[in-house]
């Protein structure tokens, strides 16, 4: 069985050590998390783990079946169909080209963020692989540099 890139979100009660208790399942049967990213769910007691994985067909269920047993699991979800998107903040000094470096962050769904006398804070939000591309042509560049954010997925 070939092995799939998967996304699938965990909707948990928002309380201590839940993520531990995740990522040791994941840690324990000797899966490996591509991405992870956890976040509140606004007005409520509730937060969302997104975790990117990959695995054959079986490893993904299993690792679906062992998430639905936690206690504080309330849905598990495996994306299908989504808007997928990650983020990443780059730092270049100030002697870069900054206008060729804004256009380059708007193709990305970006722009800069932040500015001071000696660098330049850009961001770019995009799909998982243009993100990859983005930060092939910020190199040209020479970030100083690169923090990457987890993966956010939402069913369409």
């Amino acid at each position: 069985m070939e092995d799939v890139r998967r996304v699938i979100s965990v909707i948990v009660m928002n309380e201590s050590s839940v993520l531990a208790r995740v990522s040791g399942l994941f840690a324990g049967r000797g899966y490996n998390i591509e991405s992870l990213t956890v976040a509140p769910i606004p007005s409520s007691d509730l937060s969302r783990i997104t975790i990117v994985t990959n695995g054959n067909k079986r490893v993904i269920e299993q690792i679906t079946k062992q998430l639905h047993k936690l206690v504080p699991t309330l849905k598990v979800i495996e994306h299908e169909e989504m808007v997928e998107k990650e983020m990443v903040l780059v730092k270049f000094s100030s002697d870069q080209n900054i206008a060729d470096i804004q256009v380059l962050c708007e193709a990305y769904n970006g722009g800069i963020v932040n500015a001071g006398e000696d660098m330049i804070i850009v961001m770019a939000a995009d799909e998982s692989k243009r993100i990859e591309y983005f930060l092939e042509a910020s190199q040209r560049y020479s970030p100083l540099e690169i923090v990457r954010g987890g993966i956010v997925a939402i069913e369409r």
